[in-house]
C-alpha cells in the first residue's frame, strides 16, 4: 500500500545554548529539548493507544468499565453516573451510533470529553466506525482539539451497541488524527489484536505509528515515533476496573517539518506482530526505547498509571508515577521525570486525559502536552 502523505508544513530554523552535563561533555539545550520532546511522545502514544483499546473494550453489556453500565440494566439515555454519560443512539439521534461523555467531576458538570461512534456493519464479522472526539479544557468551551479516528474490525462479533464481544476476541485497525485551532497536528495509527478471553484476563498484541505535523519550529524539526506492544494482557481486576500492562519498544524519528509520514502495510491479525502495519516513513533514526507500562482504568477514566525505568534514546531514562492523593482532574495527577547520567533534563505533569505540560530544566521553556502528544 502507498505510504500516508504527510501535510506539508514551514518551519524555521533555530538554535539554543550548550550547557554542561554532569559526565564533563557539552550537551546543547536544543538537545535536551528534543530528546525530552521526542521520549515524551515515545511514552504518550502507548497510553493514548490504551485509552483507545479501553473505549472499544467498553461497551455497557460486557463490562463494567464504564460506570453508567454498571448497574444489572444498561443505561442508554445519559444517565450521569460517576462523571460519566451514556447515549445510545448519540444525543444527535444517528442511527447505529452511541455517544459517551467524561467529566472533570462526579456531578457530570465540566465536560472533558465527548465521544461519538458511529459504525456501520461490513459483514457477519466485520464493521467500520467512524469516532469523533471533542476535547474540552477544565471549566472551558468551546471543544480545544478534535480526535477523529476511521476503525476497522475484523474477525469479530457485535452487540447491539456495535462493540466487539470480548470473549470472542477481534483484531482493530485505525487512522486517526488530532486537530488544534483548525491544524491537523498529530497523525497516529495504530492496530490492535485482542485474544479470546480466559478467566478474568486476555493477551493482546499492538503496534503504531504516528508524528507532529506541525512540527516545533524553534527548532525547525519533528519527531515520530513508531512501537509495539508484545505479549500485552488486559485483566479484569475484582473491584471491575481494567488493567492493561505491556512494554513498549520501538524508536523515535526526528526529520525537517513536513519530511515525515507513516507507511500503511498489511493487517494483523494474530500475534506476535512480525511485521507491524504502521511505520515511520521519512526522517532520521533517532534512537530506540523500551517502556513497561501498566495502566488502570476503573471506570473508563485513567486512575493509576506507572512507568518504571523505561530506557529512552540509549542513554535516558523515564519514571513516570500517579499521584494518587490528587484527584484525576489535576494537571499534577500524573507525573514524570526524564533523567541523563543523573541529572534531570526534563520534566512533565499532566491529569488523566492527558493534558499538561513539559518543562525543559535547563531553559525552564514549556511545552504543551494535548491528548498524551507534545503539540507545541
Amino acid at each position: 500500500m502507498h505510504p500516508r502523505l504527510p501535510r506539508a508544513a514551514a518551519g524555521a530554523t533555530g538554535s539554543l545554548n550548550p550547557t554542561s552535563d554532569t559526565s564533563g561533555g557539552i550537551t546543547s539545550q536544543s538537545t535536551q529539548t528534543e530528546d525530552a520532546i521526542a521520549s515524551t511522545e515515545a511514552v504518550g502514544a502507548p497510553i493514548q493507544d490504551f485509552a483507545n483499546f479501553n473505549a472499544s473494550t467498553s461497551s455497557p453489556l460486557q463490562s463494567s468499565a464504564i460506570a453508567p453500565m454498571s448497574a444489572a440494566a444498561p443505561t442508554a439515555s445519559g444517565t450521569c453516573s460517576n462523571g460519566i454519560k451514556f447515549y445510545a443512539p448519540d444525543k444527535n439521534g444517528d442511527p447505529n451510533s452511541t455517544e459517551t461523555q467524561f467529566f472533570y467531576d462526579d456531578a457530570c458538570v465540566g465536560l472533558a470529553r465527548d465521544i461519538v461512534r458511529i459504525w456501520t456493519s461490513t459483514g457477519a464479522n466485520s464493521e467500520t466506525v467512524q469516532r469523533t472526539t471533542k476535547m474540552y479544557a477544565l471549566n472551558s468551551s468551546p471543544a480545544y482539539a478534535t480526535g477523529t479516528e476511521a476503525v476497522s474490525f475484523v474477525n469479530a462479533t457485535f452487540d447491539q451497541y456495535g462493540y466487539p464481544i470480548l470473549k470472542n476476541s477481534f483484531a482493530r485497525s485505525q487512522t486517526g488524527d488530532l486537530t488544534l485551532a483548525g491544524l491537523r497536528t498529530i497523525d497516529q495509527d495504530s492496530e490492535f489484536v485482542l485474544a479470546p478471553a480466559s478467566g478474568n484476563s486476555t493477551t493482546f498484541c499492538s503496534d503504531e505509528a504516528g508524528y507532529n505535523e506541525t512540527g516545533y519550529a524553534a527548532l525547525g524539526t519533528t519527531f515520530g515515533w513508531s512501537g509495539l506492544l508484545s505479549n500485552g494482557t488486559r485483566t479484569v481486576n475484582s473491584d471491575g476496573s481494567i488493567t492493561w500492562q505491556s512494554t513498549h519498544t520501538g524508536a523515535t524519528y526526528s526529520g525537517a517539518i513536513g519530511s515525515l509520514s507513516i507507511h500503511i502495510a498489511s493487517r494483523n491479525t494474530a500475534c506476535l506482530i512480525a511485521t507491524p502495519m504502521f511505520t515511520i516513513a521519512g526522517g532520521t533514526l533517532k534512537a530506540s526505547f523500551n517502556i513497561p507500562i501498566s495502566a488502570t482504568y476503573p471506570s473508563g477514566i485513567l486512575t493509576n498509571l506507572t512507568i518504571t525505568n523505561a530506557t529512552l534514546l540509549n542513554v535516558d531514562t523515564r519514571n513516570v508515577s500517579t499521584n494518587t492523593s490528587l484527584q484525576p482532574p489535576d494537571p499534577h495527577f500524573i507525573s514524570g521525570a526524564l533523567t541523563k547520567n543523573g541529572t534531570t533534563i526534563a520534566t512533565f505533569n499532566v491529569n488523566a486525559f492527558g493534558d499538561g505540560v513539559l518543562t525543559i530544566t535547563a531553559t525552564g521553556k514549556q511545552y504543551i502536552i494535548n491528548d498524551w502528544h507534545v503539540v507545541k
